[in-house]
């Protein structure tokens, strides 16, 4: 089910967009496609953490959950960017988006001082 986004400012490299449809992709579990409402040329493919890193515990500052309107961690879901590469998928833990699920307003939270990658190998992060 495809569900509407608003970003409470345009994700890097995306501006001036803020709105964008999160669609599941067929077959795929927690894999999504966040698509402009602008235009099919500008999207991005993201992974539900909660079914893919079930361990990523990223902390918010209070300003970040101020800006979503986010009062528990259960009102958020975690997004986190994927980049399909020849031989690994890697993902953006450093930035994820974070989806007030009530609201469905969002953004993209840099995570300073957290030791998160930027561009993590998808394969290592989840191996035992």
């Amino acid at each position: 089910m495809s569900v509407t986004l608003t970003f409470a400012a345009p994700p890097p490299g995306l501006e001036p967009l803020v709105d964008f449809t999160l669609d599941p992709v067929a077959g795929a579990d927690g894999l999504y496609r966040l698509q402009s409402v602008a235009g099919a040329d500008r999207r991005l493919y993201v992974l539900d953490a909660s079914v893919y890193l079930p361990d990523y515990a990223p902390l918010l500052s209070d300003e970040q959950c101020t800006v979503l309107a986010l009062d528990t961690p259960e009102q958020a879901q975690v997004l986190v960017v994927a980049n399909f590469g020849e031989r690994t998928t890697t993902v953006n833990l450093m930035a994820p988006i974070v989806v007030n699920n009530s609201t469905r307003r969002c953004s993209q939270v840099i995570l300073d001082g957290q030791g998160w990658p930027l561009r993590g190998d998808l394969a290592e992060l989840t191996s035992p």
